[in-house]
């Protein structure tokens, strides 16, 4: 299994490329932010953590070629030309056939669909061109805006984790969502 894309992948309203070093100033601006980071696994991060990041060829790889590697994709409006957040595909494993979704915006471009369309995409690589036969999302039970993301995908709910981790100062209710890749082949192909 691999998964080498030809970049820019293209959406209706968006331009999906690995990150680059260049990229450091945009990405530290929504990286940086307080409600951005407020259901990720880190802190706000300074512009030099985002910079070492981004320095390092596991975050800005351009293919999967074996698991536990992540793809993350920069979202970029077609409109501006302007990196609006990222999209993270997770292959988890080859055995089973398995991955996992994420994304993060700026705020100044939540509520738009872009989220929605970034990880249509990414759903796209996992199912159709990595062959994944499922994918899940994780996400905190306090952030219902990425709920409606994963239910306009057409991921379904299959879990709550009540409190199952102790997460930036609180208990965290954890919520997974899933898809398989005949149920991505329903609704995308209409079979």
């Amino acid at each position: 299994m691999r998964l080498a894309p030809t970049y820019p992948i293209e959406t209706e309203r968006l331009l999906l490329r690995p990150l680059t070093s260049e990229d450091v100033d945009s990405v530290h601006a929504y990286q940086s932010l307080p409600e951005v980071c407020a259901y990720v696994p880190y802190e706000p991060r300074t512009r030099e953590q985002v910079e070492e990041r981004l320095a390092k060829p596991e975050f800005t790889r351009h293919e999967l070629d074996a698991e536990k590697q992540a793809l993350t994709l920069g979202i970029v409006v077609k409109d501006t030309g302007r990196l609006a957040g990222d999209v993270m595909l997770f292959w988890h494993s080859e055995e089973h056939r398995s991955g996992e979704l994420g994304y993060q915006l700026h705020p100044d471009h939540w509520g738009r669909g872009y989220a929605t369309e970034a990880g249509r995409a990414a759903l796209g690589l996992a199912f159709e061109e990595l062959g994944l036969h499922r994918v899940i999302a994780r996400i905190d039970a306090e952030n219902p805006g990425s709920a409606a993301v994963l239910r306009r995908l057409g991921m379904r709910q299959e879990a709550v984790l009540h409190e199952n981790e102790w997460f930036k100062g609180r208990w965290s209710t954890e919520i997974d969502f899933a898809m398989l890749d005949r149920e991505w082949r329903a609704l995308s192909h209409g079979a």
